[in-house]
């Protein structure tokens, strides 16, 4: 078999890749005539924002409980030119993790109040509902919150319904809904009545009493009706044959227990506390307070003045409650649901994406939420920290989702059965890189001659072209990084990569491991069989890192042994990164900075455990966050943990990706980086945020002659890539082993059978 990946030369190329005419580095050339091609540039695409500050906008920042850094303020000015002077619909705020997305936005908010609008819809991850709640309170001036992630959404959407008629009384209202949320439909049920005939019961409509017919004319009985998956109307009086499912509301003495349940879930409050609230301030207020004013209840005053709890009360429930959700009201609407069909076009004036990435995905409930909501609002402002990921295909349904008419133009829409794939499919030809693959196969003779297969595959690269760069990134998107916030805002930031070479009977083990599983694939990619390949690249990958235990490899089909590898270390005996692990804690504590330490297979292989194991005993105190500490409960459990005093912080890096300040751990290691340039990039900057007094390490560990290099390399690949829409240069401390890739499982696999 022969893989033919060749591209004819350009023109002025020879076949064998040899260059005519002087080559001159792309650094060198721009440096020197950088000048004159941004001075080009700006005559032909003018800046939407020149630098120079709009005095009233700029007056309302200043005028924030919290105003804004300088750099911060720039970014504000910018989005608000493109959204409210030049009246595009969506813009994009693509900031560094840690320079303050969150502040950006809210000010972006406050200027738009500024200028007439008046309500904002945050749409965030569910454990940074009250996260968003609080900064806002702490920086907009007398702001009404709302937040929509409770079983009292509903109620609250309802109450906004009926008030859209009402004059606005000056205060800007936001409305925060948790991303678990959003999903369009709800639960319902079929509601006929009952309508008896001889021989049994047929179905009819509750308004007028017709019998329910189908289709072809027939009557249906109510067995038959009681059954149906779709939402019928009365074909008479087309009042509709279903109702909304909705949960009981709690009253009485089923409300008390809930109050009672809830008070007890907060620090410093037990059974006794529970009752004197309850008996003091009434179930019903306090459960006001704990739906939806969080702040007046951790401020609670009794009739004589005083306040009900002590300073370190408040401390300790403040931070939980941050992150805890009470509701004591109805649900079973989707809220998306409901702002979709029940309130009008442009009910809310902006919609803050946060996280804006993670509704990239084409068939994702949530992403195709967010589309429903970008659409009903005014004008959308995205927040990410990470773009793209590394492929054009990263985008697209992003940007067909706060940017519908900008597409639409373009060319890129729905076929004929409402799919976007051809679209994406379009995009990516257009924007992206693609990889036409031939193979050819020697075939079986004919009668009269010999003949040869050709088979044709594609498969898509990473890359971003910089007409895509120019058309959909630069002209919506404001960048910041967190090297250009001014002052001493920001310590410096160092990343490394150390290639640890593998003992002599480890290296041994793992190629003979890497030849049998080579072989086997070799023969089953021959077969045009790819079974194996998710199988073997993960076995190579896995097993440098739990060679402390047998390895069995079987094929996911038959089940047949692949190949089997006995342990080689015992659990007192530390592997060669395990022994730089500790090295680098020794130092670590020595300095008196603690250390974050991300491994991926905390599953069946827990080298979670293993590694506290060796860590503990080298004599550091460690803790592990595992999933079953609940997301909302991670950064009180983390501040916790750093309260006792512990030296290593060991967990999986989607475990943290977002929204946690982990300023305590300067010095960061990854013993593996997993394939998500997404949780790559944003796990990596946990520690390097505004606030952070230390200068910040982050260290990838990878065995020398395994597939982790490589692994290693495509990201480093990736990396770059995304970096080049967030209009920076590569700085990646895996920039050395960025070489030209392909795709994950290919790119590993064309090393292994080459």
């Amino acid at each position: 078999m022969n893989d033919i990946t060749q591209l004819p030369a350009p023109a002025g190329m020879a076949q064998s890749g040899e260059v005519f005419g002087p080559q001159v580095d792309l650094n060198a050339f721009v440096e020197e005539f950088g000048d004159g091609l941004l001075a080009s540039l700006n005559r032909s695409h003018p800046p939407v924002y020149d630098g120079e500050a709009n005095p009233r906008r700029q007056a309302v920042m200043a005028a924030l409980k919290r105003a804004p850094f300088p750099e911060q303020a720039e970014v504000v000015q910018a989005i608000s030119a493109l959204l409210l002077d030049r009246h595009e619909p969506a813009g994009i705020i693509n900031a560094e993790m840690g320079t303050g997305k969150t502040m950006m936005a809210i000010a972006t908010a406050a200027v738009c109040h500024g200028e007439g609008d008046r309500r904002f819809l945050v749409i965030a991850p569910p454990h940074l509902v009250y996260k968003w709640r609080r900064e806002i309170l702490e920086t907009v001036d007398q702001a009404r919150v709302w937040v929509l992630n409770g079983p009292d959404t509903l109620v609250k959407l309802l109450k906004l319904r009926e008030a859209l008629g009402q004059p606005s009384d000056g205060r800007p209202e936001f409305f925060i809904l948790g991303r678990v949320r959003m999903r369009m439909g709800f639960h319902w049920r079929p509601a006929p009545a009952r309508k008896r005939v001889p021989g049994g019961e047929l179905a009819a409509c509750p308004q007028c009493g017709g019998t329910v017919i189908d289709s072809d004319n027939e009557v249906v009985s109510l067995s038959q009706f009681l059954r149906e998956e779709r939402r019928h109307k009365c074909r008479h009086c087309h009042s509709p044959l279903w109702t909304l499912m909705r949960p009981q509301r709690a009253t009485g003495s089923l409300q008390r227990e809930l109050v009672l349940k809830a008070l007890r879930k907060l620090p410093t409050i037990g059974k006794v506390s529970s009752e004197r609230l309850v008996q003091q301030f009434g179930e019903e207020f306090l459960a006001t307070l704990l739906g939806d004013n969080i702040h007046e209840f951790i401020n609670l005053m009794d009739e004589n003045g005083e306040l009900v709890f002590s300073d370190r009360q408040a401390a300790r429930m403040e931070r939980a409650m941050a992150t805890m959700e009470f509701g004591f009201g109805e649900g079973g609407y989707q809220p998306t649901e409901f702002i979709k069909r029940q309130l009008p076009d442009h009910t809310f004036d902006l919609l803050i994406v946060d996280e804006g990435h993670e509704y990239k995905n084409a068939g994702s409930a949530q992403g195709q939420a967010m589309g429903v909501l970008a659409a009903k609002a005014r004008k959308s402002l995205l927040l990410t920290g990470t773009l793209m990921g590394g492929y054009a295909d990263d985008l697209f349904h992003l940007l067909f989702r706060i940017l519908t008419p900008k597409m639409l133009e373009d060319g890129y829409r729905p076929n004929g059965r409402g799919s976007m794939g051809p679209a994406a499919m379009s995009f990516l030809r257009d924007h992206g890189v693609l990889k036409d693959i031939y193979t050819e196969r020697d075939g079986d003779s004919h009668k009269t001659a010999r003949g040869n297969k050709l088979s044709v595959r594609t498969v898509k690269a990473p890359g971003f072209g910089p007409k895509g760069i120019m058309r959909y990134v630069l002209p919506f998107t404001v960048f910041l990084k967190l090297k250009d916030i001014g002052g001493n805002v920001l310590p410096p930031y160092d990343e490394d990569f150390i290639e640890v070479p593998m003992d002599d009977e480890q290296a041994f083990a793992y190629r003979r491991l890497e030849g049998q599983l080579t072989t086997e694939l070799r023969q089953a990619l021959a077969r045009k069989d790819t079974t194996l390949l998710g199988v073997v690249l993960n076995a190579l990958l896995a097993w440098p890192d739990c060679c402390f235990r047998p390895e069995t490899v079987k094929h996911p089909r038959s089940g047949s042994l692949l190949a089997f590898v006995q342990s080689l270390y015992s659990e007192q005996q530390p592997m060669p990164k395990e022994r730089e692990l500790v090295e680098i804690c020794q130092r670590e504590k020595a300095e008196g900075r603690k250390v974050l330490v991300y491994t991926t297979y905390t599953g069946k292989r827990d080298t979670s455990s293993r590694l506290k194991a060796v860590l503990t005993q080298a004599g550091f105190k460690v803790a592990v966050l595992r999933s079953s500490v609940e997301t909302q409960r991670r950064e009180d459990w983390i501040a916790d943990q750093v309260d006792r005093g512990v030296d290593v912080l060991i967990t999986n890096p989607d475990l943290v990706k977002t929204g946690l300040d982990l300023l305590d751990f300067p010095t960061i290691v990854f013993m593996q980086t997993g394939w998500n340039v997404y949780t790559l990039q944003q796990a990596a900057r946990r520690s390097w945020r505004i606030g952070q007094r230390q200068p910040v390490k982050v260290l990838y560990l990878g065995y020398a002659g395994s597939s982790q290099i490589a692994c290693l390399s495509l990201m480093a690949r990736k990396i770059a890539v995304a970096q080049s829409t967030s209009g920076d240069v590569p700085e990646s401390g895996l920039d050395a082993l960025n070489t030209d890739g392909d795709s994950v499982e290919m790119a590993l696999a064309r090393q292994l059978v080459s």
